[in-house]
């Protein structure tokens, strides 16, 4: 077997892999909201309440081959289950592409497979559950402590302040922190203003939990790309929807799906958007 075949079927692994995490994911979006338990008991039809057989449960494949419906009931199913099984894969793929097998591989996933669960469920409940917010906020502080962040903020502020030299992972953790307190603290901040200004709530705690998760992984400078590129996503796209779908402004639009599918961008792109940007001032 030659190298390019090898790393073919790394690759290959890799997507079949994340199929299989997809599958599951599907599980957390529809259970979680309901305070369900995703590991018991097995998938069943929505609608008629019918055990799906592990022949029928085969991410995307399954799906094509019953039409998209319950072999039972013949019941629709929804589009959202192969569509997640399959940009789940996608990532794990390009994780693999970008990182390898390695501890930072094992970040990126643990993270994606997060925003994935939280951007599809805002998007259908506009929930964002704290099963997945809470041990997403603790595994974003233990991997600050284990692979550092290379963010550079807290560095910069200590040069800036006359600070102490912190070790690399004091770095690290401050950064993740940093980043942390940026993403919750300013959406917070937000949302109280807009609501004593307005008293309409504009944005519930969901939202803050999400974002100081994406910062503890992320850092201070990808956190700021993400509340850019999840505002200008809730600009432009939920302002068409609002205008194609005929609502007025009072419509609640998923906030945290579109700073999930920013977050996403800011996971693999990030870096490279940051430094385009700085290359604009000599």
């Amino acid at each position: 077997m030659n190298l390019a075949a090898f790393d073919f079927g790394f690759h290959l692994a890799a997507f079949v892999i994340g199929l299989t995490i997809g599958s599951f994911l599907n599980v957390c979006i529809h259970r979680l909201p309901k305070g369900e338990s995703i590991v018991h008991p097995r998938s069943r039809c929505p609608h008629c309440g019918r055990m799906i057989a592990a022949y029928d449960n085969v991410p995307v494949l399954s799906y094509l081959w019953l039409r998209g419906r319950c072999r039972h009931c013949h019941s629709r199913i929804s589009p959202f289950y192969p569509l997640i099984e399959l940009l789940t894969g996608l990532t794990f793929l390009l994780v693999y592409h970008r990182w390898g097998i390695s501890p930072p591989a094992v970040k990126a996933v643990l993270l994606a497979s997060a925003l994935i669960v939280l951007t599809f469920t805002d998007l259908r409940e506009r929930l964002l559950p704290d099963r997945i917010t809470f041990p997403g906020i603790a595994a974003g502080f233990l991997f600050a402590l284990w692979l550092p962040l290379e963010d550079g903020t807290a560095a910069l502020l200590l040069r800036l302040l006359g600070g102490p030299n912190l070790s690399a992972v004091l770095l690290s953790v401050t950064d993740a922190l940093l980043g942390a307190l940026l993403g919750a603290g300013l959406l917070f901040a937000l949302g109280e203003i807009w609501y004593r200004l307005r008293r309409v709530e504009a944005m519930g705690l969901g939202d803050v939990k999400m974002m100081g998760m994406v910062g503890l992984f992320l850092g201070i400078k990808l956190t700021v790309l993400t509340l850019l590129l999840g505002s200008l996503l809730g600009s432009l796209l939920g302002g068409l929807f609002l205008l194609l779908a005929g609502k007025d402004t009072r419509y609640e639009l998923p906030f945290g799906t579109f700073l999930g599918v920013a977050a996403l961008i800011a996971l693999f792109w990030g870096p490279q958007l940051v430094a385009s940007y700085l290359s604009l001032f000599p």
